[in-house]
């Protein structure tokens, strides 16, 4: 198994600055967040969804996304995927990602998901998804690189057996799903090994992060307790990591393990070197 970086965890860094502190930390390769910067969030301080530095933008070509590839490039580091937020049926957006992925040589991008609040069916969203992902499925063979569904909570997709729903029956040279246990906690935890074996071949790339349930302080009308969950540091949170690496290593995984920490336990570059350290020291043990 390899290292990577989602780069919405590293908003303050340049994507110059995000490589050379990549691979100065023993990192593999990095995973491009695709999405603009609005316009007012310029001149905010970093942050990962809204003024995130290390972004390309779908507004944007070749020309724009170059210094993205020559960054990766010059670190010797390999371009994992292109990141982006697509709205479940969105064709075009979805296609925008594939040639940018395209263009930086990266494997997978990620395919959009229907979210799920109680206002429109599971059933429907169910068929709305797999419409856009049987079409989305040619379009990746077109431009021969796998799109991938998460496993994240609030969607249709929280666990890796309504992702299995989701995906199967598809090509899983071309389909996949990016399986996050971090998520899980949120919603959707499943036995890990389970799940893992469950996706089979469609399990395509893993990220790593973690996260907790917290008892609120204040009582819900009725005097109930009210629990909520937030990110947490790697090894404070309720997915256990080696747990996580000896199942991968069972079902015979061999990709990335992508780091997405949103727990701001650490600076960027700091957090990089922890990451690295702490997960091979995981990786070595088998």
């Amino acid at each position: 198994m390899k290292l990577s970086v989602f780069t919405v965890a590293t908003p303050d860094l340049t994507p110059e600055q995000l490589a050379a502190a990549a691979k100065e930390a023993g990192l593999d390769g990095i995973e491009w967040r695709f999405k603009e910067i609005p316009e007012e969030a310029k001149d905010e301080s970093p942050s990962f969804w809204r003024n995130n530095l290390c972004s390309l933008s779908p507004f944007e070509d070749e020309s724009g996304w170059a210094r993205f590839k020559q960054a990766s490039a010059a670190s010797g580091l390999e371009n994992v995927s292109v990141t982006p937020y697509l709205t479940a049926g969105d064709l075009e957006a979805t296609e925008k990602v594939l040639q940018a992925a395209s263009y930086l040589g990266a494997s997978i991008i990620r395919l959009g998901v229907p979210g799920y609040n109680r206002t429109e069916s599971f059933n429907s969203l169910f068929q709305k998804e797999r419409e856009y992902l049987k079409a989305a499925e040619s379009l990746c063979k077109q431009y021969g690189v796998k799109g991938v569904i998460e496993t994240h909570h609030v969607t249709i997709s929280p666990s890796a057996s309504a992702a299995y729903r989701l995906v199967e029956g598809l090509d899983p040279d071309w389909i996949g799903v990016l399986y996050d246990p971090g998520n899980m906690v949120h919603e959707g935890f499943e036995n890990y090994r389970m799940g893992m074996e469950l996706l089979g071949p469609y399990l395509a790339h893993v990220h790593i992060k973690n996260a907790g349930w917290f008892k609120q302080d204040e009582p819900g009308s009725a005097g109930e307790s009210i629990w909520g969950s937030k990110w947490v540091g790697l090894i404070d949170g309720i997915v256990p990591l080696r747990q996580i690496v000896e199942d991968l290593r069972a079902v015979h995984y061999e990709g990335y393990l992508g780091l997405e920490d949103f727990s701001g336990q650490f600076a960027s570059i700091p957090m990089l070197n922890n990451y690295v350290q702490y997960m091979k020291r995981l990786l070595q043990e088998g």
